[in-house]
C-alpha cells in the first residue's frame, strides 16, 4: 500500500512539473541574418523570463553581430534606427533607451548571451517584437513576443 500511495504522490509532483510553464526560450542566429523563430510566447504564470541567444554562424561579431532586443512593437524601427549611432561597443543601442525592455549584447559566431526581465513589464493587450539592432538586420531578424 505504501509503495502504491507513494507512486501516486510521485505521478502527481511529475504531472505537475510537466504542466509548469516553460519560462524561457532559446532563439539561435545565423551567419545568413536570421533567428530561428519567428515568435515567442511568454505564460502569464512566469514571473520573469529568460532569453538565451546563440549564434551558429562562423562569422565574427563585427562582420555578422547579432543581437536581441525586446520593445513595444511602436518603438521597434525607431530604436534600431537610433541604435546605429551607438555602435558595436553599446551593441548598437542608445543609452538609457526607455523603450527597450530587454537586450542581450552583441554576440558573434559561437558565442552566447542571455537576458531575463520582469514579466510584469508587459501588458497581454500590447503589441511587443523582439530584433536584431545590427545595422540593417531588423528588415530579417525579427518576430512577436505575446503573453498568454
Amino acid at each position: 500500500m505504501f509503495a502504491k500511495v507513494v507512486a501516486v504522490s510521485l505521478l502527481t509532483l511529475a504531472s505537475g512539473q510537466l504542466l509548469a510553464a516553460e519560462c524561457k526560450a532559446t532563439v539561435d542566429s545565423t551567419d545568413q541574418m536570421s533567428y530561428n523563430t519567428k515568435e515567442i510566447t511568454i505564460d502569464k504564470s512566469c514571473k520573469t523570463f529568460t532569453v538565451e541567444l546563440t549564434h551558429s554562424g562562423s562569422l565574427p561579431k563585427n562582420v555578422m553581430g547579432h543581437n536581441w532586443v525586446l520593445s513595444k512593437e511602436a518603438d521597434t524601427q525607431a530604436i534600431a534606427t537610433d541604435g546605429i549611432a551607438a555602435g558595436i561597443d553599446k551593441s548598437y543601442l542608445k543609452d538609457g533607451d526607455t523603450r527597450v525592455i530587454a537586450h542581450t549584447k552583441i554576440i558573434g559566431a559561437g558565442e552566447k548571451d542571455s537576458v531575463t526581465f520582469d514579466v510584469s513589464k508587459l501588458k497581454a493587450d500590447e503589441k511587443y517584437n523582439f530584433f536584431c539592432t545590427f545595422p540593417g538586420h531588423i528588415s530579417m531578424m525579427k518576430g512577436t513576443v505575446t503573453l498568454k
